[in-house]
């Protein structure tokens, strides 16, 4: 459809700009709220879940919108949230380089859960290394969705379905080109 094409054309300078030079922006706020949030939920499993537990809430929102656009057959949807999902993923490497410094500002003080994470597991002095690991990672992943959102854009057709075509997204993107049915 043409709007998603649209989308896929607005979201493709975004993902070369979260690869090539991310750095803290508006979505990240919302990557904040989930990830205090995530400490709430994770905070009764002891010291090491509550410190993971932010990160595993701040990627398990995305995760959880995307489960819940492929249940709902919406697989376009489901990519650009993984494009989130992936920014997620590069603010959380963000905070993982920081953990040796600690420059960043915490909500919680003082106390910064990579820090204690990788300290714990004698490995604070590879910080910056893990950090950029997981942001070439995500960054695979942020390229990944958007081609998949730019398949199923250009893949249908650019007006309204034909009459009668009741089929989702999902069953057009997998039908092979020729395919009646």
């Amino acid at each position: 459809m043409g709007w998603q094409r649209l989308l896929v054309a607005l979201a493709a300078p975004y993902v070369a700009w979260l690869v090539l030079a991310y750095e803290y922006h508006f979505l990240d706020g919302v990557n904040l709220a989930f990830h205090e949030a995530g400490h709430l939920v994770f905070g009764f499993g002891g010291q090491t879940l509550h410190m993971l537990g932010g990160t595993l809430g701040q990627l398990f929102f995305p995760a959880a919108c995307a489960v819940h656009f492929l249940r709902r057959d919406q697989p376009f949807e489901a990519a650009l949230v993984g494009v989130w999902g992936a920014e997620s993923l590069m603010n959380v490497a963000r905070y993982l380089g920081d953990a040796r410094e600690r420059a960043l500002p915490l909500v919680g003080g003082h106390l910064h859960d990579w820090n204690w994470l990788l300290s714990r597991a004698g490995v604070l002095g590879a910080c910056e290394e893990l950090a950029f690991a997981l942001h070439a990672a995500a960054s695979v992943g942020a390229i990944a969705a958007l081609t998949a959102a730019a398949r199923i854009a250009f893949a249908a057709p650019a007006g309204p379905p034909a009459r009668g075509a009741g089929e989702g997204t999902l069953g057009a993107w997998t039908r092979e080109p020729g395919d009646a049915g």
